[in-house]
C-alpha cells in the first residue's frame, strides 16, 4: 500500500515556474513509476511525465510539456519532484501523482497506476 501526498500548488504568472512535491509512505517506493496527471476544467485527465523505478529511472513526457517539465525522484526520501518552467495559461490544471508498476504500453495511461494522490491546483495566470 502507498499513500502519495502532493505539495506545492499555486497561482505563477505565465512564464514562471512551479515546483511539485509528491510525498509517499511505504518501503517499497523504489519498485513503483511515479508519474504525475493533470485534469484541466471541463477535460479529461491527461498524462504529463513518469519516471520509472527500480534503478532503471526512464523517464516519459508528453510532448506537450517537453523541454519545460522535469520529473526526479529521490529514493531516499521516498519523494518525487515535479519542474515546471516556462508555464502558460494552458498548463493550468489539478496535478496529480501516481504510482504503479505499468508495462511500458500504458505508462501514459492511468490505468497503469493503483495509487493517487488528492492533487494540487496549478493556476497559470495574469
Amino acid at each position: 500500500q502507498v499513500q502519495l501526498i502532493e505539495s506545492g500548488g499555486g497561482l505563477v504568472q505565465p512564464g514562471g515556474s512551479l515546483r511539485l512535491s509528491c510525498s509517499a509512505s511505504g518501503r517499497t517506493f523504489s519498485r513503483y513509476t511515479v508519474a504525475w496527471f493533470r485534469q484541466a476544467p471541463g477535460k479529461e485527465r491527461e498524462f504529463v511525465g513518469a519516471v520509472r523505478g527500480s534503478g532503471g529511472n526512464t523517464y516519459h513526457y508528453a510532448d506537450s510539456v517537453k523541454g519545460r517539465f522535469t520529473i526526479s525522484r529521490d529514493n531516499a526520501k521516498n519523494t518525487a519532484t515535479l519542474q515546471m518552467n516556462s508555464l502558460n495559461p494552458e498548463d493550468t490544471a489539478l496535478y496529480y501523482c501516481a504510482a504503479g508498476q505499468p508495462i511500458l504500453s500504458v505508462v501514459r495511461s492511468e490505468t497503469g497506476y493503483n495509487y493517487w494522490g488528492q492533487g494540487t491546483q496549478v493556476t497559470v495566470s495574469s
